[in-house]
């Protein structure tokens, strides 16, 4: 019997399945890593040949959440009876936690940030991709291709003209800023993605709840907005990974009061020189929020990415 046409044959499965796996491998060792590394202790991170079997510590983690200072034998002494286990492994290199570090506050910066403006843009970017998708715009076409025209040069060319402008309109080091900034970046690929998406929703839909007494905005809100949801997560993913990780304009705008996450960590350092225990562990906690979001959001990811598809 031949194989369909359409149906791979046994010998193409099993090398997809390989190459699949082989590039799942690829990506992921580097993660698993850096995970690895917020464990070892920081002669561990540094040793040559790479230690793959380690004691693992959490001294890297106490370094990201603390401020330490050197200690006399005495004082460490005097502390050390009734020392939680954190205090114990700082009293370990000889030190005292001398309070809080600031990378809570830099994480609660980047989720602030990250977060504010993906709903921004989400709300934006929707209402504009509805009206492109259902009403009859002027110049519609050339408007959307000015849209797009912006997400045609890195947003760091524009660097100095944002930060004089920043400075001009007091917005520099501010969350309001920052959260304006990276909407402004991002609503051009929501506007076209949601438009997309909005565009393979049968318009009849809408026309019958008209015709039952609903408003325009009722339609939209009862008929469109649960019919477009994979559409919405799925670039509300993708405008929340550009936010979360944006490095160069957070350097560039921001120094204390809205400095986020990717600015910080790399300014961390130990007794020694770089800490990169405690560098590996701020970046896997930094992890953590897009991953979880995703997996919240993953039926709708992948139902947004074969929204429209031909199928059997």
């Amino acid at each position: 019997m031949k194989a369909s046409v359409m149906e791979p044959s046994g010998r193409t499965k099993w090398v997809a399945s390989i190459l699949v796996v082989g590039y799942a491998l690829i990506t992921i060792i580097p993660l698993l890593w850096i995970i690895a590394t917020g464990f070892k202790s920081p002669s561990d991170a540094i040793a040559y040949p790479p230690k793959v079997v380690f004691d693992p510590t959490l001294e890297g983690y106490v370094n990201l959440f603390t401020e330490r200072t050197r200690a006399t034998e005495e004082t460490l002494a005097q502390v050390s009876e009734g020392a939680t286990w954190y205090e114990a492994i700082v009293h370990d290199q000889g030190m005292v936690i001398a309070g809080p570090s600031r990378y809570g506050e830099r994480f609660m910066n980047s989720v602030i940030i990250g977060f504010g403006s993906t709903a921004l843009c989400m709300i934006l970017g929707t209402a504009a991709a509805y009206a492109f998708s259902r009403f009859r715009v002027p110049l519609k076409d050339d408007l959307l291709f000015f849209i797009l025209s912006t997400r045609m040069m890195p947003p760091i060319a524009v660097a100095i003209p944002i930060f004089l402008m920043f400075r001009s309109l007091g917005l520099n080091d501010t969350h309001l800023g920052m959260i304006l900034l990276y909407t402004a970046v991002n609503l051009s690929l929501s506007v076209w993605l949601l438009k997309g998406f909005i565009d393979e929703i049968p318009i009849e839909y809408e026309e019958a709840a008209l015709i039952d007494g609903y408003t325009r905005f009722q339609a939209f809100y009862k008929v469109v907005l649960p019919q477009a949801a994979t559409g919405i997560a799925s670039t509300a993913i993708f405008c929340l990974i550009f936010a979360w990780n944006e490095y160069a304009f957070a350097v560039l705008l921001t120094s204390g009061t809205a400095q986020t996450a990717p600015p910080f960590i790399p300014t961390i350092i130990g007794v020694s020189g770089k800490d990169w225990p405690a560098v590996a562990a701020g970046a896997t906690v930094f992890l953590v929020p897009v991953m979880v979001f995703t997996i919240l959001l993953r039926k709708h990811l992948l139902r947004g990415i074969t929204f429209g598809a031909v199928r059997k």
